[in-house]
């Protein structure tokens, strides 16, 4: 026993050595690079925004919270009620269809938020297709004759997201309702539970830790969303940073209001964290087998699968094949506009750079968490982590400090030893944009490549140790090959997200510098919905990787592995 106690504390102590404190140097660089526009955003913040921050304070402010809160309030009731509801109609029953609805059910992730709200802008306009056909049906000629309640409002905007969003809640619930063993639900059962009872009473709270985490996901996409409010007339704290620094050129008074959108998110993280808190759920789901769906034959198997085909419809199909037509007219009629290339070429070369660094630096933090597991390495990797939970326009504020301190520091540098001056290098330029992609995507690269080292046995490491291989050698020679898949599907997607992202791309982006997004965006402000159709599409349609990806790993996967990471 001490033999074998002495030459585990060798190998563990040999992961020290060989680059490991190198490997922890690389990931403090990257979480400091994290950590920078948060420290920054702090410092601009009290510089004083003068007499406009009584103005935000007194007028802005007030609104903008009350609609974030109830925003994120409505949002989180909704993609509960659909995300559980949905999963446990998949994992309970068995219906004609199931099999494809159990996927279909994740389409909505692959449309941003925005371009739900661009479609949905043209389908429920007064004369637009989907009045019109009701008109058309009901004999009248006019729109003062019928006419729809307005989708610009509040209530609009949280039963778009939520259609939009309740994936994230779906996808983490269905994981542990198939994780469930039957001998719980049949105990349940043979007490007098009947299926509703099972579902209230033991089903669903068992689910609580699953149901936090995917609704914690869904508010942070709310919070940063600002195309979608802007888009349906809700002004939210993201929307009101946005036009404080663009319309007033006001930092500081944008970088006030970005602390209070972070005190928000630290206070969704504690409730995410407190509604977690003791609900654990520990099972031997390789032991014992799921339980059983209930076959559903005749009315019920049909009402079943209309109630799943109802957020798929709303939150991916009307809008995909809305989008669709648009775009083949706007072809038909002008065809493919050499500005689009343009912006698909722009959009695709900063979201692959942005993937390239965020997939390397995720694994570096990743790598170095593996050799100081619990210590320093860990905590770098949780504050590498943090971008993910920070809205792009709090991340674009943020950077402005260190990026022009960056380059004065070049530019003195410069002066100094060659005499010339640089200028602007990375502030207003695609490399500012990339840093902020890097910024708020590193956390998925980082995740991917942690739970990809994850399953390699740390034997492995200790064996490659004690044969004289350095940490850079193990990583190259074994984790690599073997953590290829993880990191090739945290590169996607990185590289989806980045291709999605709306808030910080308008905020960073250099002069005449146009993406997909930003060019939806703008023709969405000007009223030009087909115009904007074509990109909008194209940006559905690389959207579709990640969820193709997901449908693939989860369900069976998460059977095989018997257990649900959270």
């Amino acid at each position: 026993m001490s033999a074998t106690a002495a030459t585990f504390g060798h190998s563990a102590a040999a992961l020290k050595r060989g680059g490991a404190r190198g490997w922890l140097i690389a990931s403090a660089v990257a979480a400091v690079l994290v950590a920078a526009p948060i420290i920054a955003l702090v410092a601009i913040a009290t510089r004083g925004s003068g007499d406009v921050w009584v103005h935000l304070l007194t007028h802005v402010l007030p609104t903008a919270t009350l609609n974030t809160m109830l925003l994120l309030a409505g949002v989180g009731a909704f993609v509960v009620f659909i995300g559980a509801g949905a999963a446990w109609l998949v994992t309970a029953y068995d219906f004609p269809g199931r099999r494809i609805l159990d996927w279909a059910l994740l389409l909505p992730l692959a449309v941003p938020t925005y371009i739900v709200a661009y479609a949905y802008l043209d389908l429920l306009h007064p004369i637009g297709p989907i009045q019109s056909a009701i008109r058309a049906v009901l004999g009248f000629t006019s729109p003062s004759q019928l006419r729809l309640p307005e989708i610009r409002s509040i209530g609009g905007a949280i039963i778009l997201l939520g259609f939009v969003l309740y994936p994230y809640v779906y996808l983490s619930t269905r994981a542990l309702f198939l994780m469930q063993a039957a001998g719980l639900l049949d105990a349940a059962r043979t007490l007098g539970a009947g299926r509703y009872g099972v579902f209230f009473r033991v089903a669903l709270p068992l689910a609580r830790p699953a149901i936090a985490i995917g609704a914690s996901l869904a508010l942070m996409e709310t919070l940063n969303d600002v195309g979608a409010s802007e888009f349906l007339g809700v002004r939210t704290l993201t929307l009101s940073i946005y036009s404080t620094w663009i319309n007033q050129s006001n930092l500081p008074g944008a970088a006030q209001l970005a602390l209070v959108m972070l005190a928000v998110v630290v206070l969704l993280v504690v409730i995410e964290r407190r509604a977690r808190r003791g609900q654990r759920f520990a099972g031997r789901s390789q032991r014992t087998a799921p339980a059983a769906r209930q076959r559903l034959t005749g009315a019920k198997a049909a009402l079943a699968l209309i109630l799943g085909l109802i957020p798929v419809l709303i939150g991916f199909g009307a809008p995909a094949i809305h989008l669709l037509i648009r775009a083949i007219h706007r072809i038909d009629f002008a065809g493919l506009s050499g500005t689009i290339v343009n912006e698909a070429a722009n959009t695709v070369g900063v979201s692959a750079a942005a993937t390239a660094i965020a997939v390397g630096l995720g694994l570096v933090v990743a790598y170095g968490a593996r050799l100081d597991p619990g210590r320093l390495g860990g905590v770098l990797l949780r504050v590498a982590s943090l971008g993910y939970a920070l809205p792009g326009t709090v991340i674009a504020i943020g950077l402005l400090s260190p990026l022009a301190g960056l380059d004065n520091l070049v530019d003195g540098i410069s002066r100094g030893m060659l005499g010339v001056s640089t200028g602007l290098l990375l502030s207003g330029s695609a490399a500012a944009l990339i840093y902020a992609y890097v910024t708020r995507f590193l956390a998925v690269s980082a995740g991917g490549a942690d739970a990809g080292l994850s399953k390699v046995s740390v034997t492995l490491d200790h064996s490659a140790r004690t044969l004289g291989e350095t940490a850079t050698g193990t990583l190259r020679r074994i984790h690599l090959p073997l953590i290829r898949p993880a990191l090739g599907a945290a590169a996607i997607l990185v590289f989806v997200d980045c291709m999605k992202e709306l808030p910080a791309t308008l905020l960073l982006r250099p002069l005449n510098f146009e993406t997909l997004a930003t060019h939806l965006y703008g023709e969405a402000a000007r009223g030009t919905y087909e115009d904007g159709a074509v990109a909008a599409l194209a940006i559905v349609l690389v959207g579709l990787l990640p969820v193709i990806l997901l449908a693939r790993l989860s369900g069976p996967t998460i059977l095989r592995q018997g257990r649900l990471d959270s």
